[in-house]
């Protein structure tokens, strides 16, 4: 089952389990309440990753992590006791406080600078060479689940402005110099790109 997200923080839950399956991963997180109105089969954003309940209870729900997700995510690092930012999708009636987020990961990245600030911190984030394209000043971007907005870019470093709300509601404020993230770039972007490279082939055919 396929959700849609926002970027908006509703909750951080812990990893109580992590259990090989195969070349998957079983992973079990506890999150007071937050499973209260969750089933098997609806899709959870973990870290901005799009995951399906296998089983859950009001506080505590399991997820399969397939092969694919755990080479291409920063969950390939996950460990026990990992705070992970939680999303439940949106509906026609949620309020639309970040952007579209679909849950499927572009790739991971470092965190390579954190400057602390009056009114919260600056993170540095450095994108693959393939991503770069897709991400522009005062645009939006997706790490770790977390919708924000593009405050500078420096090469291949973008930097984001985070206010004390979200470091307090996320696991933001537990990134260190190398912490590896999710990265989702603003999938508009992406089509866009994809509009014009069909319209340059049907110009030439």
């Amino acid at each position: 089952m396929v959700g849609m997200f926002t970027g908006i923080i509703q909750n951080t839950g812990k990893i109580i389990s992590l259990t090989p399956r195969g070349d998957a991963l079983t992973m079990k997180l506890f999150a007071p309440q937050f499973f209260l109105n969750s089933k098997a089969g609806d899709s959870v954003a973990n870290n901005g990753v799009c995951l399906t309940i296998e089983e859950c209870g009001p506080d505590e729900a399991t997820f399969c992590l397939i092969h694919q997700t755990v080479q291409n995510t920063a969950f390939a690092q996950a460990k026990e006791g990992d705070l992970v930012n939680l999303e439940l999708p949106c509906t026609p009636q949620s309020l639309m406080g970040g952007h579209f987020v679909m849950g499927h990961v572009d790739s991971t990245a470092q965190v390579v600078s954190l400057q602390d600030r009056e009114t919260g911190v600056e993170v540095g984030i450095e994108l693959p060479e393939n991503l770069k394209r897709y991400v522009i000043h005062r645009g939006s971007v997706t790490l770790n689940g977390i919708s924000l907005t593009v405050a500078e870019i420096i090469d291949s470093i973008i930097v984001v402005a985070i206010i004390p709300e979200t470091l307090t509601k996320t696991n933001l404020s537990l990134w260190n110099i190398g912490t590896l993230v999710n990265v989702e770039v603003d999938m508009i972007g992406k089509y866009v790109e994809n509009f014009l490279k069909g319209a340059k082939i049907a110009e030439y055919n």
